[in-house]
């Protein structure tokens, strides 16, 4: 068998041939409540950009500043001359502002997963991964050839269960999602916290949808739930509510100073670019002046889901601006996405590996500047849309 024979893909083949496939829409202007898209007004109910700060004046001035100051790119690794007094200085500011000793960060939030992972947990080492975590957690368990333990979703009897199989004196860590990507729902900290208490374990949180999102003026996960001090890694991305691109991970000075010296994917990549680390900076000032960003995020939230739920559209019960419609079939998924895209309402259509083969769903995300008049013309779209079987 040739290599390339397997390079085919028979969902995207079926889409394309039936004129619903889904990917790579062009986005002809800024992330921001309404977008143009091929040439069309769409509701963007498809975005991470949770505070709506891509479009903010300050941060995009923040980003010329460091183009016209520093140039476009570092054209090395931290190691070497791609360190800029920048990314100390954000490097600083956000262990301030999530209350941990130390912080570093990577080019993006996928390869701050797979740098930490790998740099911590080794071949004698066990790994318990929420089976919805992000396929980052999933590929860094890979790179880190520590033996990985897939948990139910949530399931905490089964986390324990687990924790009990393994030698008490092993080194162990229980990794998760604070925000659940896809479903929107915040993973049980708490009770994470006591099992890896019990069982000797460290505990990894993957914020990039809790940070700016829940917490204490936006801190995230840890931080909702007081227990900052009882995470000992929070890793997340500057690509949602911070603006920007680029991802981190916070924790012990010690910890975070080994996973500098040893990640792999940090040492031989070139550091963040300048205009993003600015951008991430000045969003970051601003989430600390307005903290009430957050809350205003999660009051439209709410608003959305009482809409949906008062004209009987099956979603998941949350708190947080990430709102699963169910449509539970593959070809159904895809039709509903394009009827919806072609109403003028965003949204994005999850398919496996990404959800289960007979819970497909439309993943809807809010930012913080959407408006309720907005909301409800996106409600009476999507329920004319939804019942239109």
């Amino acid at each position: 068998m040739d290599l390339f024979d397997k390079c085919k893909v028979e969902l995207v083949d079926r889409a394309r041939e039936a004129k619903i496939y889904p990917y790579f829409h062009e986005l002809e202007s800024r992330q921001a409540p309404e977008v143009i898209m091929e040439g069309k007004r769409k509701i963007m109910l498809g975005s991470n950009n949770y505070l709506g700060l891509t479009s903010n004046p300050r941060v995009i001035e923040a980003g010329i500043h460091a183009l016209e100051k520093y140039g476009s790119g570092c054209s090395g690794s931290r190691f070497l001359n791609g360190t800029l007094d920048l990314h100390v200085q954000l490097e600083s500011e956000l262990a301030d502002f999530l209350g941990k000793d130390s912080v570093m960060t990577f080019s993006t939030g996928f390869q701050t997963n797979l740098g930490v992972i790998s740099a911590i947990a080794g071949r004698s080492d066990y790994i318990f991964c929420d089976k919805d975590n992000h396929a980052s957690i999933y590929d860094g368990c890979k790179l880190s050839y520590a033996k990985t333990i897939r948990f139910n979703h949530s399931d905490m009897d089964h986390l324990e269960s687990a924790l009990k199989s393994v030698p008490i004196e092993s080194g162990k860590l229980i990794v998760s999602d604070g925000v659940f990507s896809m479903g929107g729902d915040i993973c049980k900290l708490p009770e994470i916290v006591a099992l890896a208490e019990k069982y000797n374990a460290r505990v990894m949180i993957d914020d990039a949808h809790g940070l700016g999102v829940i917490g204490n003026g936006g801190r995230g996960t840890a931080d909702y739930f007081g227990l900052t001090d009882k995470v000992d890694l929070i890793t997340g991305t500057f690509s949602k509510s911070l603006a920007s691109l680029g991802g981190f991970v916070a924790g012990n000075h010690k910890v975070i100073d080994f996973i500098r010296h040893t990640s792999r994917p940090f040492i031989f990549c070139a550091s963040l670019p300048p205009a993003s680390c600015a951008t991430a900076i000045e969003s970051l000032h601003i989430l600390k002046e307005h903290p009430e960003m957050s809350a205003h995020l999660l009051k439209l939230a709410e608003y959305m889901r009482n809409g949906l739920r008062k004209r009987d559209i099956k979603i998941r019960d949350s708190i947080t601006p990430i709102i699963p419609i169910y449509t539970y079939e593959e070809m159904r998924t895809l039709c509903k996405a394009k009827e919806l895209f072609d109403a003028g309402v965003y949204v994005n259509p999850v398919l496996p590996p990404a959800a289960p083969p007979a819970e497909c769903l439309l993943r809807t995300s809010y930012m913080a500047t959407l408006t309720t008049d907005l909301l409800d013309e996106a409600i009476d779209i999507i329920e004319s849309v939804l019942k239109n079987d």
